[in-house]
């Protein structure tokens, strides 16, 4: 599908990832929770978009804890979403259509029902898998199973601290997440074999790779110590003790030579990296390290985050945004590799968190989105729904939510004095259940997802956003999509170009340039010019860029470049080239 200059670059540095979160996707069989064989019979609908890999959320055996990333079983497919059968079948009808599969590898902790962790509680602090995960005995002084005499002071992502006791043993097991989701102990080389051998049987299996959940956090200072308690906060912050731990390096590249050497070429491998700095996310992807191809970071989708962390929210101001995503673009060129994206099933959609997803500016602002975003040097990541402009559910009450962290996070804080009705604003602006609404595809009841009741109800506004009705409009969100891919496969300069940001300290625009030189003498420009508000903005137009090709615009009407100012309408977004020399262009 992809169609690349001539390059020795890998090809993944061309292609656009689409993930898939299995069980909001497409439901076959009617029992509401989307499956393997929805995901087949929509297909066609992905190839005409345009992407090269699918990533797919876990479908392994789950409690569904957190719906999925907590498994029982590496090596099989949960019921709910269909048999091995259905998955080989998947798979090879993604191949036939030119296109690739990448599994979600989730072993920085597993479910407590998975049998290793069954071994390890059930035999006590001697037997052979006990340091299979992190067991701990209480604080010293402590009653064991008491407030307070935890291992450490650490809290959990998904509230509450980190450790639960376990009465039959005397001891406390780590978990970052939720109590059903152990951390595995990487320190012990079993654990790693264990991991490798799965990993290896997937990819023999035909899998084009793996997205790795939490990467970063599983090298542990053995040590274990407390954490600072921040202001107002009820627990410590461990992170300085499992964010790019002490080992982590080692472990990754010890990965790479046991599961990914001597199968160069065909493999995508992309490290979720929470708390990443642009120095580790350097050691992460410098292909001579061979460690992963490129890290998701976060601090992009960190910055509308107030005192109080993502269910604080605080207005996001462009020039932040700019600079920050500018950083990982100067921070990574010519070592290492981004990843490009707004969404994706633990984040707010996009239009609705960045952009205006009021009937007037929706469209516009989620194409004027894309353009930014793709316009990048990385490789970007698509998840479902937002090449149609899904925007946020209007989630009435706390029963409509579904996902184990917002439930939690309302719990506590509400058992802590909170005001409800705040702690649910923020759910509804900031919740990941925000990204798993069904997948809309057409007006009829539950959007075309289900003959059933859906597992999360569908967001009401799937009667005018959806696929049906995008894939019908020249002017829609998802054919501005499917020009954004072609672009990436079609100019060299989108892929490779180097950046240069432009009006850093313009709060309504976002302006950069992308140059490319193709080796022949020719050398390509592109010019991107993005109005990321719902009102008029006037642009100096730079020296050179009058009378310029218009690559690509999300506004029909759109005005030459005539002047050394232009205006562009309010989340108007537009791509202008210009060559010199040799053969550049696309």
């Amino acid at each position: 599908m992809t169609t690349t200059a001539s390059t020795d670059e890998p090809w993944w540095k061309t292609a656009v990832v689409y993930q898939i979160y299995p069980r909001s996707f497409a439901d076959s069989d009617g029992d509401g929770v989307g499956d393997l064989r929805g995901i087949i019979q929509r297909l066609d609908y992905l190839a005409e978009l345009g992407v090269d890999v699918l990533w797919l959320s876990p479908v392994y055996p789950s409690p569904h804890d957190d719906n999925g990333y907590d498994i029982t079983d590496y090596r099989g497919i949960d019921p709910l979403y269909g048999t091995l059968e259905d998955f080989d079948e998947l798979l090879a009808d993604v191949h036939r259509r030119g296109m690739r599969l990448v599994m979600d590898l989730v072993v920085n902790h597993t479910s407590d029902e998975h049998p290793w962790f069954t071994e390890s509680r059930d035999g006590g602090p001697g037997g052979p898998r006990r340091d299979w995960y992190w067991w701990r005995p209480a604080r010293a002084g402590r009653e064991p199973g008491t407030p307070g005499a935890e291992p450490n002071n650490w809290g959990s992502f998904f509230s509450g601290p980190a450790w639960t006791y376990d009465e039959a043993s005397g001891e406390y097991y780590l978990h970052l997440f939720s109590r059903k989701q152990p951390d595995l102990n990487w320190d012990n080389p079993q654990v790693r074999q264990a991991v490798y051998a799965m990993m290896r049987w997937w990819l023999d299996r035909g899998v084009d790779g793996f997205r790795m959940d939490v990467v970063n956090l599983l090298s542990k200072d053995p040590a274990l110590p407390d954490g600072e308690v921040p202001d107002g906060g009820r627990y410590g912050d461990g992170s300085p003790y499992y964010v790019c731990g002490p080992r982590i390096h080692e472990y990754l590249a010890e990965m790479h030579r046991e599961v990914f050497a001597g199968r160069p070429g065909r493999l995508l491998t992309v490290g979720e990296t929470p708390g990443v700095t642009i120095e580790q996310a350097r050691l992460f992807t410098d292909p001579a390290r061979a460690e992963v191809d490129m890290v998701f970071q976060f601090e992009h989708v960190g910055l509308d985050h107030g005192p109080g962390g993502k269910f604080d929210p605080r207005p996001l101001w462009l020039p932040e945004l700019k600079a920050s995503l500018a950083r990982w673009q100067t921070g990574l060129n010519g070592v290492g590799w981004n990843s490009l994206y707004w969404n994706n099933h633990d984040q707010p959609r996009a239009v609705s968190r960045f952009g205006d997803d009021s009937p007037r500016h929706r469209v516009r602002s989620a194409t004027a989105l894309a353009t930014v975003l793709h316009l990048h040097r990385g490789t970007p990541y698509v998840y479902q729904g937002e090449e149609l402009g899904m925007t946020n559910a209007p989630f009435a009450s706390v029963e409509d939510f579904r996902d184990i962290e917002s439930l939690r996070h309302f719990e506590e804080e509400v058992a802590h004095g909170a005001d409800p009705e705040a702690v649910l604003d923020a759910l509804r602006t900031m919740g990941r259940d925000n990204a798993r609404t069904p997948m809309q595809w057409d007006a009829s009841p539950n959007a075309g997802f289900t003959k059933g009741t859906p597992w999360i109800a569908v967001n009401p506004n799937h009667t005018e956003i959806n696929a049906a009705a995008a894939v019908a409009d020249p002017g829609s969100v998802f054919h501005h999509y499917r020009r954004l891919i072609a672009l990436r496969h079609d100019e060299p300069a989108v892929a490779f170009g180097d950046f240069t940001l432009l009006l850093p300290d313009d709060e309504q625009v976002h302006a950069f340039l992308r140059r490319h030189e193709d080796g022949s003498g020719g050398t390509t420009e592109l010019l991107v010019l993005a109005n990321l508000s719902s009102a008029p903005a006037s642009v100096p137009v730079p020296a050179g860029w009058t009378g310029t090709e218009v690559l690509l615009t999300n506004h029909p009407a759109a005005a030459p470049l005539t002047s050394p100012t232009t205006v562009l309408a309010p989340w108007e977004a537009r791509v202008h080239r210009r060559t010199t020399g040799g053969t550049a262009g696309g």
